[in-house]
């Protein structure tokens, strides 16, 4: 079928109007002239009038209305002269640029978006919805041009396909708590100081880099590994851990993998309790699993995640934390976490050095 679309000519809009004034019908007229009905009635509709005779009792038309060629026409070639709006995020406009230096940051478009709301209430020309970000940049001339700005949006992960549901493989750690007796105080989100912890693995499996979330503020601290034994692990998070606040150290919820085969010894050096999510239920652990997907903006999969100092990782979780999230109100980590520790008289100087 035969899709194409093409303008009336001066010849159809005579004839419409000629068959409009023997009464024939918009179904008609289209059969006649080889057109959609659809193409006749929206025509009749932008350039029909009504006219007093042709109404009949009580004011109702006795027709669906009159129609002059010459008027349509004029119309037509009027309207299609008129230059189109231009494009709110066109590429040499200032409020792209802010878009763009703000891309290049790692945000999302929906961060962007809700931050230039807050920033400018009630200046929706200095606005922009996450949809019109991602329309300027799907929008863009095929090239290096849109390559470059497709580079700049967070990467969507390939199909996860579930492993078999039976025996876990890795066998089961010793002495663990469930997740299913955490406190109530933990489960809310209500403080901070209740963590979500992962390891996520370099190229091969053969570097790693830990990674911590605050379930309430979404703070995150990334820690260097040496590798993903358990006695990597163990150093890692004392190390991470150690110099917080003890208020900023009560829970740390965790899957089951072997790297947390020292699990006990972390709760005692720390302080922490200890909390195992269910094999294969990472929505258990719903933050961290967002949060990796962020992480993975700056640490790709299939890298040598070795290379990374601890004070670069530093960089990157501050990076994270001073980036503006939805669910906390377009509020940063950083900020939110400051705000509760300056309530609850917490010491923050370890948190602040993350950052320095």
């Amino acid at each position: 079928m035969n899709r194409s679309y093409e303008q009336l000519s001066a010849e159809e809009r005579g004839m419409i109007m000629a068959l409009k004034l023997q009464g024939s019908s918009a179904r008609s007229i289209a059969a006649t002239l080889g057109r959609a009905p659809s193409t006749i009635t929206r025509e009749l509709r932008r350039n029909g009038f009504k006219s007093d005779a042709e109404l009949g009792p009580m004011g109702r038309p006795r027709i669906a209305g009159g129609y002059d060629a010459v008027r349509a026409g004029v119309r037509s070639r009027r309207v299609r002269r008129q230059a189109r709006r231009r494009c709110k995020l066109h590429f040499e406009g200032a409020l792209w640029r802010k878009v763009r230096a703000l891309l290049e940051q790692c945000w999302s478009p929906e961060q962007i978006a809700g931050t230039l709301k807050q920033e400018h209430p009630g200046q929706r020309e200095l606005q922009a919805s996450h949809e019109t970000i991602y329309t300027a940049i799907y929008a863009a001339p095929r090239g290096g041009l849109r390559k470059e700005l497709v580079a700049l949006l967070r990467q969507g992960r390939g199909a996860r396909k579930p492993r078999t549901r039976g025996e876990d493989r890795r066998g089961s750690l010793q002495d663990m708590v469930s997740i299913h007796v955490r406190p109530p105080e933990a489960n809310d989100r209500l403080l901070p100081g209740h963590w979500e912890g992962d390891l996520i693995k370099g190229a091969l499996n053969r570097s790693a880099v830990g990674t911590l979330v605050c379930r309430k503020t979404l703070f995150v601290m990334l820690v260097k590994m040496d590798g993903a034994t358990a006695l990597d692990a163990l150093k890692g998070y004392e190390q991470a851990f150690s110099p917080l606040d003890e208020a900023l150290r009560k829970t740390l919820t965790y899957d089951q993998g072997k790297e947390m085969a020292l699990h006990k010894k972390l709760a005692e050096s720390t302080g922490l309790k200890i909390y195992f999510a269910d094999p294969h239920s990472p929505w258990q652990r719903g933050i961290n699993e967002n949060t990796n997907g962020l992480i993975r903006q700056y640490l790709p999969k299939g890298t040598d995640l070795s290379v990374h100092s601890q004070r670069h990782l530093d960089h990157i979780a501050w990076s994270l934390n001073t980036r503006p999230r939805k669910t906390l109100g377009f509020r940063t980590p950083a900020q939110v976490l400051f705000e509760d520790c300056f309530n609850q008289n917490v010491d923050i100087q370890p948190i602040v050095a993350l950052g320095i």
